[in-house]
């Protein structure tokens, strides 16, 4: 098959090499077709995309994205956002797993943040009033609503989990948020062997702090999941082991959430991890679970024994030298 690569900003196309190594040693029937996207390539071309890209995914439906950054107040918005926007990928999915080998305050975290993924303030609705006055949109419709609470209890469903935890603030924002909860409310009764929670977001913060493992899937609007899916990744270590799957109807398009890092760009010290765990979702979602898991539990391996690691996880390795360990366990 073929699928999209898209390797990104900074120490993007350093990490996507190491998807290219692995997919190559692992024999695997995917054929990467790459194309440049983001702050680097519009500063060469002014364009955000290069030109076919769109038309690849449309073409063939898979892409795997590294890390792009995006101007902070002025210039183009997320290429993130509008890849999701474009392709209808509703369901941003990321699991927050513990890793033995990094250092964390918790262990054996094992949760599923499952974020609403083209509406809220991320439509981008937003407008100046005056000079000293902006205003953006808070959109949220039950329809996308119903379909994100509705993926949440049968992604609960089909991976033998048992609680689905809303995410809201539904007593301050009592139309739009209120709206949310009410979805999540109305779906919750198709699914009586599945526990249905509701948190308030700010205490939703504090809870997972406390007490992390008490929580199973999580389901939130657009902005919510974003901050608390990145409070989640630091309970298992941070960003750099933090894979996400966007999930439409008819494209999916897996990433690296964590920035492009131009601090060590080109130094072949970047940790790759969270793009081959996206990988490995990508994996998953094809229905090569033997090699999604083999994937998993050889970056385990290395990560675990700790002799080749990147510096970021408190080793002298290169990006190389991590891959390469990987693939000797493959």
């Amino acid at each position: 098959m073929k699928a999209v690569l898209i390797p990104g900003d900074g120490i993007g196309p350093e990490i996507a090499k190491s998807v290219e190594d692995i997919t190559k040693a692992m024999n695997l029937d995917i054929e990467w077709i790459t194309y440049q996207a983001g702050a680097e390539y519009a500063a060469k071309t002014k364009e955000v995309f290069e030109p076919g890209l769109v038309d690849a995914i449309t073409e063939y439906k898979w892409a795997l994205k590294g890390p792009t950054a995006t101007p902070i107040g002025t210039g183009f918005r997320s290429v993130n956002v509008a890849l999701r926007q474009k392709f209808a990928t509703y369901a941003n999915v990321r699991p927050i797993r513990s890793f033995k080998g990094i250092d964390s305050k918790y262990e054996n975290i094992d949760l599923v943040m499952i974020r609403e993924n083209t509406e809220d303030l991320y439509k981008g609705i937003e407008y100046m009033i005056n000079d000293n006055m902006a205003n953006g949109i808070k959109l949220i419709t039950r329809e996308a609503s119903e379909k994100i609470c509705r993926y949440a209890f049968e992604y609960a469903k089909n991976n033998k989990r048992h609680k689905v935890t809303c995410i809201h603030k539904a007593n301050i924002m009592k139309f739009t948020d209120g709206l949310f909860l009410d979805s999540f409310r109305n779906v919750s009764k198709d699914y009586p062997d599945i526990e249905a929670q509701e948190v308030i977001v700010d205490n939703m913060c504090m809870q997972l702090v406390i007490r992390p493992e008490t929580f199973d899937v999580l389901v939130a609007p657009n902005l919510y999941g974003d901050i608390v899916s990145d409070l989640c990744a630091g309970l298992v270590g941070g960003l750099g082991f933090a894979p996400s799957g966007n999930i439409g109807d008819d494209y999916r398009i897996y990433e690296a959430v964590h920035g492009s890092a131009p601090d060590i760009a080109g130094k072949n010290i970047a940790n790759p991890s969270a793009l081959l765990l996206a990988f490995a979702l990508m994996l998953e979602d094809l229905g090569q679970l033997d090699n999604a898991n083999h994937l998993r539990e050889a970056l385990s391996q290395v990560v675990e024994e700790g002799t080749y690691v990147t510096p970021d996880i408190g080793g002298t390795s290169s990006t190389t030298e991590f891959t390469n360990a990987i693939i000797d366990r493959l």
